[in-house]
């Protein structure tokens, strides 16, 4: 099966619309001092096995593993935050949503700042701004501040996962970005994991107060190794500053078709995400399941299916295209829906195993190809998913909390697969367009 993608004819290989410097070969001289015509540039880009290619993937991956468990680290602990407070689920989750969301507000603006100071620069400050207000946030006297405290980690947070993007697209060689970018997904998905499962066991001993301070200085430790360990950019070039340059960028991906259905495919796959892992903890503390705070947490352990099936997307698009793999992504995440309506606690996790799957694979299939896609401004490219994404989050956590409130976990469920039709609507249109336009390029010739 010819590799493809949500109407991906229109991707152009990525060596050739990378618009950044390479290192060439020294070309032998000639009898006449001129170098041979047919010496081809050295692409001096990392690549797996290459100088830097380690530290750069491992460096990253610790990002993603901060990022994410600093982003969601509340998520765990709602039910305790509601008692604690006295308030609902729907108003606990805005510590999520809040976070979430301001992260989806902030992440163009600040692609402007990683397209002009450097993506290492940004992602260092953003990181830095983020771990010490996660100090703080153990400290909130109140629901209010803790849901204000937590949109400025948000909003700190998205310097990060747009300039990550865009520092492998620039970085790594095109036949191994997808992998660079599903071993940063899968720090995401550590991260979350080891966030929650953590703040889930402190918890349950010392209070929720307790556990965010323990990820507040786990977050310290992964900023400053992240720092130590990235190498410098060698292929970046400082962009523009002017609000007229950036609106031009940013018009000119809002009118690919393309890059559009992916992000809408990344909102809807967080749609689900951030709904089902809002709401879990909530059904298992109610009966008949009654779970105690950390074991609730360790459910979050199923993360590392997603560090799985995100590290592993290049290989699932090279078999079955990017199209194939988004409806596999679907269908493995619809699957997982549906299971988890069981009242059987072994078949709930082996939902939220499917979901956490097909999530993973979706996000990193859908997010490597906007960078693959992107001639120009790959950080503005890269920002407009991120923004997507995270709104999804943001649209999730408070719309899978409302669902719950309504009509319990099969509320969740609906929700649930409403967001995969769209899902899979998107590919189809995705794969129409594609047939299309190959029909018209064959007119033409």
């Amino acid at each position: 099966m010819p590799s493809a993608s949500t109407g991906a004819s229109t991707i152009v290989d990525a060596s050739a619309a990378t618009a950044v410097r390479t290192e060439a070969a020294p070309a032998p001289a000639t009898s006449t001092g001129a170098a041979p015509l047919d010496v081809v540039p050295a692409d001096s880009r990392m690549a797996p096995g290459g100088p830097g290619y380690r530290r750069m993937s491992f460096a990253l991956f610790l990002a993603g593993v901060a990022t994410f468990a600093l982003l969601y680290s509340t998520q765990a602990l709602l039910p305790l935050i509601s008692g604690d407070f006295g308030v609902t689920a729907s108003t606990a989750s805005w510590t999520v949503s809040a976070a979430t969301g301001a992260l989806a507000l902030f992440v163009l603006p600040l692609s402007a700042l990683s397209e002009r100071f450097g993506r290492r620069t940004l992602m260092t400050v953003s990181l830095a701004i983020a771990v010490a207000v996660g100090l703080l946030v153990p400290f909130a006297p109140s629901v209010g501040w803790l849901v204000a405290l937590r949109a400025v980690q948000g909003a700190a947070l998205a310097g990060l996962p747009v300039s990550a993007m865009a520092y492998l697209a620039e970085e790594v060689r095109p036949k191994a970005l997808i992998t660079a970018i599903g071993l940063f997904v899968a720090g995401n998905s550590v991260g979350g994991m080891s966030g929650r499962v953590i703040t889930g066991w402190v918890a349950q001993e010392w209070g929720w107060r307790v556990a965010l301070g323990v990820i507040g200085l786990i977050a310290v430790g992964c900023a400053v190794a992240f720092r130590l360990l990235l190498p410098a950019p060698k292929h970046f070039k400082a962009g523009s500053l002017r609000p007229a340059v950036l609106v031009s960028t940013v018009r000119g991906h809002l009118a690919n078709p393309l890059l559009c259905r992916l992000y809408a495919i990344g909102a809807l796959f967080m749609t689900v995400f951030g709904a089902v892992y809002t709401v879990i903890g909530y059904r298992l503390t109610d009966a008949p399941f009654s779970l105690p705070q950390g074991i609730i947490g360790s459910i979050f352990l199923v993360y590392l299916v997603g560090t799985v099936s995100a590290s592993t997307a290049g290989k699932l698009v090279a078999r079955l295209g990017r199209r194939g793999a988004l409806y596999l992504a679907g269908g493995t995440t619809t699957a997982g829906l549906l299971v988890s309506l069981a009242d059987s606690l072994p078949l709930i996790l082996l939902g939220l195993v499917l979901i956490t799957a097909g999530f993973f694979a979706g996000h990193a299939v859908a997010s490597s190809s906007v960078s693959h896609t992107a001639k120009e401004g790959r950080a503005q490219a890269s920002a407009l998913y991120q923004s997507a994404y995270y709104l999804g989050s943001s649209a999730g956590g408070t719309l899978g909390a409302v669902a719950f409130h309504a009509g319990g976990w099969a509320g969740t469920v609906a929700l649930g697969l409403l967001a995969v039709l769209g899902v899979v609507t998107i590919t189809v249109v995705g794969s129409h367009a594609a047939r299309t336009q190959r029909r018209l390029v064959a007119v033409h010739r």
